[in-house]
């Protein structure tokens, strides 16, 4: 029997233990993928919906950006452009296009739809995830390959932000009168996977793109296969039992449950090299405005317990500075001695609350001078079952200092929109990310992403912002010299420490599995070319355009 042929006996299994109906079998050909936990399915191929309301892989498969960049690299990879550089100083981004790229109408693809998107996303701010348009002063197209994007000032972020956005084609968009609240069910985009097969509320499949730029990507993938799964459990249950390709998923025991029941064919390889995963209190509501408060909890915190009960050790506690393994090279030793409050200190928390006025009572709660409890639900991702067990964790150990702070878990679409719009007293949460540190310090310090009480936020969840950090920021925004990017990170990094705007966690873990029986080409420990994980985007295109199927041999 053929590797694929095996998928009728595990489709059989998942089903029973799960106690679900059988998914409907894959044909040859199909790339079986779980990135996204949810229970149904919303049709949605909005590349630049917010929140993470577009259907994987809309942003980096559907969609492509200009350029990828590849964090296991440290790199930028050409992509729909081929070259970049800055001119004038700084203030203008050079870009040539890859020439023969067409849309998947057949219509090509030119400096005209480069120069209509970044137009776009100036005039619409809602669909301005990295914050660009405001800093955009004009896009002049140079010829049909030859696009330049010039800025008010420099802004040495910019490529980092510039390859997250993702190119869509003028002819198609002009016409659309909202393009904030359009789903796109037909969307015609420039990536290997365009063609929407069918879509139901518990599967979708999408096929090829009949004119992609590069004909050997995904060689042999003839359909990829998204189907719905609630959480992790169910998606684990369906990666083990040979019905998932690719996933991306938290997988308690990965060695012993997944790779050891078919060594030869299954890859888990989750670096701790993703976004910091924090604690976040809503600043904007009391007591969670007084740093000795947010620097109680976070010494409540036993971070070394919680990375061994809730994440299996696939990961460390965080340090006072917040950054993840990405950005090691860039630590500040003394940044790390002024952030001790990252320690597991229960008498200090103690101390630091007794002073802020919530004085502990014979109920072994935190009381303040009118009576009213110290009390904060923790919000969570519901079937995020690693964010679940780590709050649950963390509830425990505030408990122990007076805290009450009972979990509460919430749809995904629920619990982004809550958080986004600041309705939340504590929650979990992830940070921005990029080639440097200046994101994770611009979404949690910097005065930019900062908005009212009510209205989304891409950051800056917590409402808080540090007017020293934003000077250090804007003269981030303005260095291209390394060294003095160093010098900035370092101050940045002692701000942290000094205002605890957020209380970081540990860094999250790159969720990646795979199963090889008939694709080969996924990223692994030993080649280690791009993250495994599909939650890396725009990144996962660089694995999706590697893979390529088997031979009859397996080779």
């Amino acid at each position: 029997m053929s590797a694929r042929g095996h998928r009728g006996r595990a489709c059989a299994l998942a089903a029973a233990l799960l106690g679900c109906r059988p998914p409907v079998a894959a044909p040859p050909g199909t790339l079986v993928v779980v990135k996204e936990l949810q229970a149904t399915w919303v049709e949605n191929f909005n590349p630049f919906s917010a929140g993470g309301g577009a259907r994987w892989p809309t942003q980096a498969g559907v969609y492509e950006p200009l350029f990828i960049y590849n964090s296991v690299q440290d790199a930028f990879v050409p992509w729909l452009a081929t070259e970049w550089g800055w001119i004038d100083g700084g203030a203008t981004l050079a870009l040539r296009l890859r020439e023969g790229v067409r849309w998947s109408d057949g219509a090509p693809l030119t400096a005209a739809d480069v120069a209509f998107t970044f137009g776009l996303i100036q005039r619409e701010p809602a669909l301005d995830s990295q914050g660009l348009g405001p800093r955009i002063a004009e896009v002049l197209v140079i010829d049909p390959h030859t696009v330049h994007l010039r800025l008010k000032a420099p802004f040495s972020p910019a490529l980092g932000r510039v390859a997250q956005v993702p190119i869509v084609p003028a002819h198609i968009w002009t016409g659309v009168a909202d393009p904030a609240g359009w789903n796109n069910p037909e969307p015609v985009g420039s990536g290997p996977f365009t063609e929407v097969l069918r879509f139901e509320t518990q599967v979708f499949d999408l096929g090829r793109n009949p004119h992609h730029w590069n004909p050997d990507a995904a060689l042999g993938v003839e359909r990829l296969r998204l189907p719905a799964m609630s959480g992790n459990d169910q998606a684990n249950v369906a990666l083990i039992h040979g019905e998932v390709d690719w996933c991306g998923t938290f997988i308690p025991a990965a060695q012993r449950v997944f790779v050891d029941r078919d060594p030869a064919n299954h890859i888990d390889w989750s670096p701790p090299m993703g976004a910091t995963i924090f604690l976040y209190a809503n600043a904007a509501r009391a007591p969670f405005d007084d740093p000795a408060v947010r620097k109680a909890l976070s010494l409540a915190i036993d971070r070394d317990q919680l990375v061994r009960l809730a994440m299996h050790g696939t990961t460390h506690g965080s340090d006072g500075t917040g950054l993840s393994d990405k950005h090691r090279a860039w630590l500040d030793p003394e940044a790390l001695r002024l952030g001790d409050w990252v320690s597991h200190d229960p008498a200090r928390a103690g101390a630091l609350l007794d002073q802020a006025g919530w004085k502990l009572g014979e109920d072994g709660l935190r009381h303040d001078a009118s009576g009213a409890t110290l009390r904060a639900e923790l919000e969570v991702v519901s079937g995020w079952s690693d964010w679940l067990r780590a709050a649950q964790v963390i509830s425990v150990q505030l408990r122990a200092v007076g805290v009450d702070a009972p979990v509460r878990a919430r749809d995904f679409g629920a619990w982004m929109d809550g958080l986004s719009r600041g309705d939340f007293r504590l929650s979990f949460g992830w940070s921005g990310d990029g080639p440097t540190p200046y994101d994770l310090y611009a979404g949690l310090l910097g005065s930019a992403a900062l908005r009212p009480l009510g209205e989304p936020a891409a950051s800056q969840w917590h409402r808080l912002a540090d007017p020293e950090a934003d000077a250090l920021l804007t003269a981030f925004e303005q260095a291209t010299d390394p060294d003095e990017q160093r010098r900035l990170a370092v101050g940045l990094q002692r701000r942290f420490a000094a205002v605890a705007p957020a209380i970081p966690l540990f860094p999250s873990p790159s969720w990646g599995q795979a199963n090889t029986r008939w694709l080969s080409g996924f990223p692994s420990a030993d080649d280690p070319f791009a993250l495994l994980s599909p939650h890396s985007s725009p990144e996962s295109l660089l694995v999706l355009s590697r893979l390529h199927a088997r031979d009859e041999d397996g080779s």
